[in-house]
């Protein structure tokens, strides 16, 4: 079953530099159908859904870990096997010397026009990589943004408005 987010729900997780989730809010938690203490403490791929392809988690981690904000559409899995779907917004958090001592991503209900766009091209892309690889994968996005004359992230932010 898939669940959809409210308009007006933001979903906010905080985590470590290795990815662990050092804060959940309750959005989170009802969304996943987790417990509070269920989540805090693991690895935030805990919500990973096998249809989200791996080429997108390589370029959000590139993203965030160079201190560059992302924007990407990803479907979580929840602990009782549902789906839901979510315009993801992740950034780095800095200490008072610029390091990276965690990550802290929102996330919204997507618009329902850009999964029409983004649903097609995530299973191309998984397809390619089961058989390329991540590079596959990187290939079918690259030839959207080239054939679509824009940026990464003017395709993901203009589908979403």
């Amino acid at each position: 079953m898939t669940r959809e987010m409210n308009e007006n729900d933001f979903i906010v997780s905080k985590t470590d530099t290795k990815g662990r989730l050092t804060y959940v809010n309750k959005i989170f938690i009802d969304m996943a159908e987790y417990t509070e203490e269920e989540l805090l403490g693991k690895a935030h791929n805990i919500v990973r859904h096998p249809d989200m392809p791996k080429t997108v988690f390589k370029l959000l981690w590139n993203r965030i870990q160079n201190k560059e904000e992302i924007f990407a559409y990803v479907i979580n899995k929840t602990k009782n096997g549902n789906a839901y779907w979510v315009y993801a917004n992740v950034t780095a958090s800095l200490d008072e010397r610029g390091n990276i001592i965690g990550y802290y991503s929102v996330r919204r209900k997507p618009n329902p026009q850009a999964l029409q766009i983004i649903k097609p091209l995530y299973e191309k892309m998984l397809q390619a990589e089961r058989s390329g690889g991540i590079a596959a994968g990187e290939k079918i996005l690259n030839d959207l943004i080239n054939k679509e004359g824009v940026s990464y992230d003017e395709l993901i932010i203009s589908i979403q408005k």
